[in-house]
């Protein structure tokens, strides 16, 4: 099979036929625990992923999303609960699901004395390919990646958004069903980051269905279909990223941002503006349906902030007011 004309698009979104692809969820967990000693890291995780979406875990340090992360990927068992991928129970068909999994760790774990195209050849073999297969594979993928022409260079001069790049490639050599992503572009810079969401959205057009946890906000909106944010173990809500920003955020933010001390006391002066007043350190919040007005009714009401902007409502907005301010190391 060509590489590129997997599930119902190429790599370059073209679509391809099949009509047969299953409609049944990649991923069910019901009642999902997971515990170390003591901690219940997961506690009581109910998840479907349908074939084809992007499924985004969100959550403070410590809410559970790598564990879930590593019992979808058959490297560490569920301590209670219902599991299967790709209808398989990773307990007990750990290696066969393994084959069918691409897995982008949080570190690239290249080796950096090879070259590109020697990293993916040798993680090919791995997976027991013919080495035709496996050549024609570095080509297909590398072109994919945008690093065609990085094939012969050593890893260790590349930048971080081709190594990140490079990762991607590794996993997709044994094109894989599912695709696993834990922070796949932490440390990159703007630049890059952009770079590596275009090619996880034409894998998205492809058809692949890619999990991923992230702890950049607009990248769960750009990639996600669907995503949860948990806290402590558990599930606080469920959606797709404009819904819940619509369900638990205003339509508008108001930054106000004061000369020192003039904050001071600002809070009391503009109660009731808006549908929530939130204060930070170095600044104040307020939520509202109507931004304009709302600023309307901080200098009526005589403040005079040294800053104003106005901007929509986001999924961080949602996240922070869900899961707290408060630093979790």
């Amino acid at each position: 099979m060509d590489p590129l004309t997997r599930n119902d698009q190429t790599l370059d979104g073209r679509p391809s036929a099949d009509p047969g692809r299953s409609t049944a969820p990649l991923i069910e967990a019901r009642g999902l625990v997971k515990r170390f000693g003591e901690l219940t890291a997961v506690d009581g995780v109910d998840v479907e992923v349908a074939p084809g979406e992007a499924f985004g875990f969100l959550g403070p340090n410590g809410a559970g999303k790598s564990s879930i992360m590593r019992m979808i990927g058959a490297v560490s068992p569920p301590t209670a609960g219902h599991l299967r991928v790709l209808g398989m129970d990773p307990q007990t068909d750990g290696p066969a699901l393994r084959a069918r999994l691409g897995v982008v760790p949080q570190e690239d774990s290249l080796d950096q004395q090879l070259t590109v195209a020697e990293n993916l050849a040798i993680y090919g073999r791995f997976f027991d390919l013919p080495r035709s297969v496996i050549r024609a594979r570095i080509d297909e993928l590398l072109e994919f990646v945008q690093l065609g022409d990085r094939a012969d260079s050593k890893v260790d001069p590349l930048s971080g958004g081709m190594k990140r790049r490079l990762v991607i490639a590794r996993a997709l050599i044994n094109e894989p069903s599912l695709v696993l992503l834990d922070e796949p572009t932490t440390g990159l810079d703007p630049q890059a980051r952009h770079a590596l969401w275009d090619r996880l959205y034409r894998l998205k057009q492809r058809g692949v269905t890619l999990i991923l946890t992230t702890h950049y906000m607009d990248e769960a909106e750009q990639l996600c279909d669907r995503l949860v944010v948990m806290d402590h173990g558990r599930i606080i809500v469920e959606g797709a990223p404009r819904q819940l920003i619509a369900d638990h955020a205003s339509r508008e933010v108001v930054e106000l941002r004061f000369h020192p001390g003039g904050q001071d006391g600002a809070v009391e002066q503009l109660a009731g503006i808006g549908e929530h007043l939130e204060e930070l350190p170095d600044r104040l919040l307020i939520s509202a349906d109507d931004a304009d007005a709302a600023v309307r009714a901080v200098h009526d009401r005589g403040v005079e902030p040294a800053t104003v902007m106005t901007r929509r409502s986001t999924l961080e907005d949602v996240f922070l007011r869900l899961t707290g301010r408060t630093l979790v190391d």
